[in-house]
């Protein structure tokens, strides 16, 4: 129950909110719903969702509006703000509202910028930050003014996306769909298409891939039955359309829930442990080594850097998993060995890969408690961190005995882990030298101004011709001058535990920074 009005905003999956101990909402993707102060609520995840729900959820502080404010159109917007908290007070039988923006692109970039925003220090940026919020917001009441067409349009749609996973197994088509709310084809598929993300027959094929894979786990149907089950009139179709969604054929798919596998999955066994699965192979390098961190000492070690290296007897996969730098070390001729299944999310979005991989695995009953774990340990760390360091700022920098590599704080291995999930103040410097980049390299110039109170760092040794040639950095007069350096904020990582994604990786970030910092 918030104290204060709240506005939430779905940008995936599927669910329902209880509220007021009587009443229940359905929610989606695309979906705004506002919440009255004091309106106990209960939002539980739909299990039969292709993705876990969430929302970004806004609480409203109502400031009053002084009259001495000089700034005319911020009055305005203000004073709209207390007509419509005025309004809903009077609505005292309909305690929870749904409201619409339009395009919804522009509705989740602007929330995104307030998200990126909100942490800095700057006075300015923080005030932009209000501003930012207070045109979102005259927005959002302007297109849910009950007079406009638009969200009649829009409940439309929405109770066909509700019919849609009503009859999934039953033949759909565009044509009749748009017709049974009395839209146009073209108005239908682009408002189906603003909702969901998807264009409809591709959400049709997707609900029925998500109940396939619930009746490949649960009943011994043979693959052409469930096919028809759910709708695919072909069982070839079904298989090349299952693969595709889900990155393995429906057989694999049901042998992997129902029986141990044998996995080779380089820079991806974070992900295997989290699971619960140990890896056959553990992937090394000839000059990083190997991931110490996960304590794999007794699983044998296969060096990517050998372009040529092969499965010793004994040690081949039956399931080969690779990430987006398969390419790099020229992995994927090992298609022939096993069946290979391909990332493709970005590192950053370790929780989706998370998910996939317990998915293609028969693991997904593991998932949850193991993103439960780490949300808890990252936001039990960032209260103690919020005591502690008060607003002083950090960098972190990966040196190497030819490069300077300063990492951002939006993207790449460490910036979301310190910045976001633990809210620690990115020095200046990092955000206006990294935007929109996952890292940038300095040189010395540069390096005189990151005067930044606390610097993490680590070696990279695969510049190195002789042990030790990348730390001549910190015999230079330009390191030694730096205000961390001279107050002894200077904290060395280890290089494989952050120069990783994956929760086990995240979670020694973690353990490092409060070992350090609190």
């Amino acid at each position: 129950m918030s104290s204060t009005y709240s506005i939430l905003v779905i940008t995936s999956g599927k669910g329902s909110m209880l509220y007021s101990d009587r009443e229940s909402h359905h929610l989606e993707k695309g979906m705004i719903m506002f919440v009255p102060a004091g309106t106990p609520t209960k939002i539980d995840c739909s299990p039969w969702a292709e993705s876990d729900l969430q929302y970004y959820k806004l609480d409203l502080g109502v400031a009053e509006v002084k009259e001495d404010i000089s700034d005319h159109s911020f009055t305005i917007i203000k004073a709209e703000q207390h007509e419509f908290l005025k309004e809903i007070k009077a609505q005292e039988a309909f305690p929870l509202i749904q409201l619409n923006y339009s395009p919804w692109s522009s509705c989740l970039e602007a929330l995104e910028q307030i998200l990126r925003q909100q942490v800095t220090g700057d006075w300015l940026e923080q005030w932009e930050v209000q501003l930012r919020f207070q045109e979102w917001f005259r927005a959002l009441l302007r297109q849910s003014d009950p007079e406009t067409d638009a969200p009649d349009d829009r409940a439309r749609v929405q109770s066909s996306i509700r019919y849609i996973g009503d009859h999934y197994d039953q033949t759909i088509t565009v044509d009749e769909l748009a017709a049974d709310i009395g839209l146009t084809r073209a108005s239908y598929t682009r408002q189906f298409k603003r909702i969901t993300g998807k264009l409809p027959l591709d959400y049709v094929n997707t609900v029925r891939l998500e109940r396939s894979k619930q009746l490949l786990q649960l009943t011994d149907d043979r693959i052409h039955e469930i096919a028809q089950n759910v709708g695919f009139s072909s069982e070839y179709y079904f298989g090349r359309r299952f693969k595709q969604y889900a990155g393995i054929s429906p057989g694999l798919y049901r042998r992997h829930h129902r029986q141990e596998v044998r996995v080779f999955a380089p820079y991806l066994e974070d992900f295997l442990l989290a699971v619960g699965i140990k890896p056959v192979l553990q992937c090394s390098h000839h000059s990083w080594g190997r991931q110490h961190y996960l304590g794999l000492d007794d699983v044998p070690e296969f060096d990517v850097s050998q372009m040529d290296a092969e499965f010793n007897l004994g040690n081949e996969p039956d399931f080969i998993m690779l990430d987006k730098g398969y390419h790099r070390w020229n992995l994927d001729r090992f298609e022939q060995v096993a069946p290979t299944f391909y990332v493709e999310q970005l590192g950053e979005d370790w929780r989706s890969i998370l998910r996939s991989t317990a998915d293609v695995l028969g693991k997904v009953d593991r998932v949850q408690d193991v993103i439960g774990a780490y949300e808890d340990k990252a936001l039990e760390a960032k209260g103690r961190l919020t005591r502690y360091m008060r607003g002083q700022t950090v960098a972190f920098l990966r040196i190497s005995a030819s490069d300077i590599t300063l990492y951002g704080d939006q993207q790449g291995y460490v910036g979301p882990v310190i910045y976001q999930d633990l809210g620690l103040t990115p020095h200046s410097r990092v955000q206006q030298w990294t935007r929109h980049e996952r890292r940038i390299s300095i040189g010395l110039e540069q390096l005189s101004q990151l005067d930044a109170d606390h610097l993490l760092i680590t070696f990279d040794t695969g510049d190195s011709s002789e042990p030790g040639d990348e730390r001549e950095l910190l015999d230079r007069d330009e390191w030694k001058r730096l205000p961390a350096v001279k107050n002894g904020n200077v904290y060395e990582v280890d290089f494989m535990s952050w120069m990783n994604y994956g929760v086990i990786s995240h979670g020694k970030k973690i353990e490092d920074i409060l070992r350090f910092m609190a």
